[in-house]
């Protein structure tokens, strides 16, 4: 009895997964994100039904009008976490991507110009945060050229990463718009991969949720600056012991203003930097770069299981 071909792909690298070849013959590639969202979030303000709930510490769930306090909680990202983590992270002048959503940096430019004074690159996060695409095909093809021409209007530089929760058909039209290095809607792997979008290779940079200071606001969460900082290690140290072994990685962290950006957590950063500083072998590098390099080094086969 033969089956339809089977469109993921459940086996990856298996038993034995390249040697990403590294600069400098890193042990692991270690990318750190900032996510810029504050502004673009749900919010009757914006024309929404309600307002945004999810991600913050706020106790209601979402409700059909304003939410003053709930978009305080937000407003501290932008206004004040943001500016933490920029200094933190550019006094120790470590490479950077922000996945930025369009509409929060329409709002708040001194931030854009920050990160581009610091040299990070600036990924796209779609044009609102968390909310759903157009449902017709047409209506989200619009919404991604938009997205990716204001991005450049605003920002000077072309968006080259995509990260905004994407269906199979947002692949596909990403592909067909052309013009990304990776995407990184995916949690699949240590390691970028190729699949197949549509007949056309497209290459994914895997992200996280979990080495990712939204835990502090979920289900199965940080309580403390230290479980924070604990997690980031111990993830960090396994996949450093991996390429001890001969199996170099790549680690994500994702950070927020609204929540990594408080001081309380951000301590548990600081401590994880310190840690990752007192190693060698250490390729700190924005997602692009990651993108460029294997691209360089491992070109598309013929071979691609993974398909959208």
């Amino acid at each position: 009895m033969t089956h339809p071909p089977y469109p993921r792909d459940m086996v990856g690298y298996g038993r034995n997964p390249p040697d990403p070849k590294w600069p400098g013959r890193a042990l692991i590639a270690l990318s750190l994100v900032l996510n810029y969202e504050e502004g673009g979030e749900s919010s009757v303000l914006h024309g929404d039904p309600e307002s945004v709930s999810f991600l913050t510490e706020h106790i209601t769930t979402a409700v059909p009008h304003r939410a003053p306090t709930a978009e305080s909680l937000w407003e501290y990202g932008s206004r004040v976490g943001f500016w933490r983590l920029w200094r933190l992270l550019s006094q120790r002048n470590l490479p950077v991507t922000a996945f930025a959503v369009t509409m929060a940096m329409q709002r708040n430019p001194e931030a854009v110009a920050a990160m581009i004074e610091a040299g990070w690159e600036i990924a796209t996060h779609g044009m609102r945060w968390n909310i759903k695409p157009p449902e017709s095909e047409e209506g989200e093809r619009a919404e991604i050229a938009a997205t990716l021409a204001l991005h450049e209007q605003i920002t000077g530089q072309k968006a080259l990463g995509w990260y905004n929760r994407s269906t199979a058909r947002t692949y596909r039209l990403l592909s067909e718009h052309g013009g990304l290095l990776y995407f990184a809607d995916n949690y699949a792997d240590d390691l970028p991969f190729w699949a197949d979008v549509a007949g056309k290779p497209e290459l994914f940079v895997p992200y996280t949720l979990e080495a990712n200071d939204m835990r502090f606001t979920v289900s199965n969460n940080f309580p403390s600056s230290d479980e924070f900082f604990a997690y980031l290690r111990d993830t960090f140290d396994v996949l450093y012991q991996d390429g001890l072994e001969g199996r170099p990685r790549m680690m994500s962290v994702g950070l927020h203003g609204r929540l990594a950006g408080r001081p309380g957590r951000t301590a548990g950063l600081i401590r994880f930097l310190d840690h990752v500083a007192q190693r060698d072998r250490v390729w700190v590098a924005t997602r692009a770069n990651i993108a460029r390099h294997w691209r360089a080094h491992f070109p598309p086969g013929d071979n691609l299981v993974q398909k959208w």
